[in-house]
């Protein structure tokens, strides 16, 4: 059951409700709760704890955590309810809870017990629950884990926890010392969580995922050391809380504090794995080999393939954990027919030779790898497959009007993403303003609107009688915009131009919020999504 349909949701209703309706909500769940006095395993009622701490997964309340708005209000809410179910709900938080969750829900639950609440009976069992092996089952191209963890409670009622790990898409994040705007894949190769279940069937689990690994050549079963195991789902369930919307199964969120908690009580001091680091040279020095290679001598376009190489080098690198050897069907998809038309302006030579020189990759980084040749022959047939709609996915700017000079000069980096909030910036270079003659002594069509001294140029031709603090707030807030830092700047402007607002004012209305919070990213993030929702002027 999605927890999600159980319940309203509790973060809107703690936002913009009246306590009235929010204590109705919480009455729902500790309702809910009353399913807690009818089960003796303690896994069962540990899961249905989960489910009611997942109803809230996922939301997001502005200035504030939703687990602390939301979890430790319904702590609150169940103490003063009193009944043997708000306490059997107690219990199981402390257990599976946030460590602040926990110790109030712990708290709350020795109040209720000194005041003669009962207890449920399978309230001690909870705390025997311990590790007993793990082990994964993954695919050869390195896409999916299923990470297989078996438990016991005093060595009975064993159950394996099965969490799904996907590496195809990398959460890129800022680090510290990059340029304003730039983003790179998160080091480790932990991946995103995806999914969870539970079975009881372990056996029988475990004799099927061995068999796989026998029998098909794709797939490989092995054990995993439980340390590196914590490391590994700990990560993903980090990176995975991080992203707004996550791409989860419907019912992760009745697993998600299931699965925090089980992690949580593996052993300490694993690692996860490293990938390498692929400075400039080293990227220059691997499109060197492989366009020396065997499987790159047919590409009749040297200069075309050494450029396409560098995108694919490039995607490895920063969208793929840092794995630019690493191939796949669904990895060679994304980045035709996703990355590729989505991120990059390619010339008609380029999206010619693109999916040739990504066939030669595979062949020549599936040998470096060890690829078996079943992974390649299905990683080829994949390319060959969307070869066909590539040409339909990629856009060339041009046939949206747009002249190739210009938008060039948009996206000297070929960040193909970046044109329409560039464009927006500084409009009088899409054509809709004038784009070229001159300003004084000054020659526009020779600008570069990508150097900041260039760009005030720009900006005093759109605001002719301008005074200097008027054109260095449009500075500031086009130079942001240029950058997409951060992407919320630019989403709030696209939701204010839908709902028909100005340009210019938007521009405005940008910068005062960059003046107000520009030191706090998470109030100028709120500070935005309020935005949003203002009706437009007039």
């Amino acid at each position: 059951m999605n927890p999600r349909s159980r319940h309203s949701s509790p973060g809107e209703a703690a936002q913009h409700d009246p306590p009235g309706e929010v204590a109705e909500i919480f009455d729902g769940m500790l309702h809910h709760a009353r399913e807690l006095l009818a089960v003796r395993s303690p896994l069962d009622a540990e899961l249905i704890v989960s489910e009611i701490l997942g109803s809230w997964w996922g939301h997001r309340v502005p200035g504030g955590d939703v687990e602390e708005v939301i979890g430790e209000a319904l702590i609150g809410h169940a103490e003063r309810a009193a009944t043997p179910a708000a306490l059997a709900l107690l219990t199981g938080v402390a257990y599976l809870g946030t460590p602040r969750q926990a110790a109030r829900a712990e708290r709350a639950a020795l109040g209720l017990m000194r005041r003669g609440v009962a207890r449920p009976g399978w309230a001690d069992r909870v705390g025997t629950v311990a590790p007993e092996q793990c082990f994964v089952s993954r695919d050869v191209y390195g896409d999916q884990d299923s990470i297989v963890c078996v438990y016991a409670y005093g060595g009975s009622e064993r159950h394996a926890l099965v969490v799904l790990v996907d590496r195809t898409k990398a959460e890129t994040v800022p680090e510290p010392g990059d340029p304003p705007g730039a983003r790179r894949a998160r080091p480790p190769a932990s991946g995103m969580v995806r999914d969870a279940w539970v079975s009881s069937q372990v056996d029988k689990l475990l004799d099927h995922c061995r068999t796989e690994g026998r029998d098909n050549p794709l797939m490989r079963f092995e054990r995993l050391d439980p340390r590196d195991t914590k490391a590994l789902l700990q990560s993903a369930l980090e990176l995975t809380n991080g992203v707004d919307d996550p791409p989860v199964n419907d019912n992760f969120g009745s697993y998600h504090a299931f699965v925090r908690a089980r992690a949580g009580i593996l052993p300490p001091g694993g690692r996860l794995p490293q990938p390498p680091v692929y400075g400039r040279d080293r990227r220059a020095t691997l499109a060197a080999r492989f366009l020396a290679s065997d499987e790159a001598e047919d590409l009749s376009d040297r200069s075309a393939a050494s450029r396409c190489v560098d995108r694919i080098i490039e995607y490895g690198c920063a969208h793929d954990f840092g794995r630019p050897l690493r191939v796949s069907p669904v990895k060679c998809e994304m980045f035709l027919l996703d990355w590729l038309p989505r991120k990059v302006l390619l010339s008609p030579s380029e999206q010619e030779a693109a999916p040739h020189v990504l066939a030669s990759w595979v062949r020549w980084a599936g040998r470096r790898t060890g690829l078996p040749d079943e992974g390649v022959r299905a990683t080829l047939d994949a390319v060959w497959d969307a070869t066909a709609t590539f040409a339909d996915a990629y856009r060339d700017p041009s046939v949206f009007g747009l002249d190739r000079e210009i938008v060039g000069r948009l996206l000297p980096d070929g960040d193909l993403e970046a044109l329409p909030r560039r464009a927006f910036a500084l409009p009088f270079l899409t054509g809709t303003h004038r784009s070229s003659g001159r300003h004084g002594a000054i020659d526009l069509s020779a600008l570069d609107p990508s150097d900041p001294d260039d760009r005030r140029v720009i900006l005093e031709f759109e605001h002719p009688s301008a005074g200097d603090e008027h054109l260095d707030a449009h500075e500031r807030v086009t130079a942001r915009l240029w950058e997409g830092d951060p992407p919320e700047l630019w989403e709030t402007a696209q939701a204010l131009l839908d709902d028909g607002w100005p340009r210019h004012e938007i521009l405005h209305r940008l910068i005062d919020v960059l003046d107000d919070h520009d030191g706090d990213p998470r109030a100028l993030r709120d500070a935005l999504s309020g935005l949003r929702h203002e009706p437009p002027p007039g």
